[in-house]
């Protein structure tokens, strides 16, 4: 049984972007609401984080060298190919269902493969290898936060808990690794004790579950939640509730409000009411927010 989300293509990618004014705020889709948001959800790694820019790049290979090692048959580029697919698909849920599904296409080609566990931990030892100088230069203040920033994430979210704005982080990335990373951009005042990350059981974190309980615990209504992902599972579950969904579709090499358009196509797809590059333009979706336009 594929470990895939159910991906379903509820809406159409608009041909010619409409904009926020004269900002790159791209203008999807509206709807009605009433009030303004009491409560933001953002995802970590992508929204808010650089720290671990490149990580497909490290994934991605690991597995496509542990299948060709169990005897996949197919070419590498089509490996990659597949591999890359099912990657992006997962991407947003805890890293554990990615690794469930490089086992379940081992097992699918003859092979026998390594158990998740071990496979997330090869793949963090490669990733920490690669974002160790990163961390120590953070950590060190020999590197400002802002530069590991996506540009203006600090600005927004001052923006929003100035209006008194309850703020929320989930992320797919291990607990204790979002929590040392928040500290380390400086943004732990901004969510206190709202720090949710992947946790030893599966099945004790998900996105959905982090949104339900938010609606729960600070007895808000869907429509006063605004939530901010670079991936396609958030976004899906804040609009299935029905929250304001804003994909950032962030470029993380190139930066400076580049669009990464595989990003965009799949967070319009989704239902994203919204998508920007980054917060660069964060006055102005602030004042659309509280403006209540949307």
């Amino acid at each position: 049984m594929s470990l895939e989300p159910d991906f379903q293509r509820r809406f159409p990618v608009p041909v010619s972007p409409t904009w926020l004014g004269d900002t790159r705020i791209e203008q999807v889709r509206d709807r009605t609401r009433t009030g303004f948001p009491r409560v933001a959800l953002f995802d970590f790694d992508g929204t808010l984080s650089l720290i671990r820019e490149g990580w497909p790049e490290i994934m991605i290979p690991m597995m496509v060298e542990e299948l060709q090692a169990q005897g996949a048959p197919e070419p590498t580029a089509e490996l990659e190919q597949l591999v890359g697919r099912f990657v992006h698909e997962l991407t947003g849920k805890q890293t554990i269902y990615q690794m469930m599904r490089l086992a379940e296409e081992v097992r699918a080609r003859g092979g026998t493969p390594r158990e998740p566990l071990e496979y997330k931990q090869r793949y963090h030892d490669l990733l920490t290898a690669r974002i160790t100088e990163r961390r120590e230069d953070l950590r060190s203040g020999r590197v400002g936060a802002d530069a590991w920033l996506v540009p203006g994430s600090r600005e927004l979210l001052e923006g929003l808990f100035t209006q008194g704005v309850e703020l929320y982080l989930a992320s797919g990335t291990d607990l204790p690794y979002v929590r040392e990373e928040v500290e380390l951009l400086g943004l732990t005042h901004f969510f206190g004790p709202r720090i949710y990350g992947a946790l030893e059981k599966v099945e004790d974190f998900s996105k959905e579950q982090v949104i339900r309980q938010i609606l729960s615990d600070a007895n808000c209504p869907p429509e006063h939640l605004v939530g901010f992902g670079d991936g396609y599972v958030e976004i899906d579950n804040l609009v299935q509730v029905g929250a304001l969904a804003v994909g950032v579709a962030s470029d993380e090499r190139a930066r400076g409000g580049n669009i990464d358009p595989w990003k965009r196509e799949r967070l319009i797809l989704v239902g994203a009411h919204r998508i920007v590059a980054d917060y660069a333009e964060q006055r102005p979706l602030l004042d659309e927010l509280f403006a209540g336009r949307w």
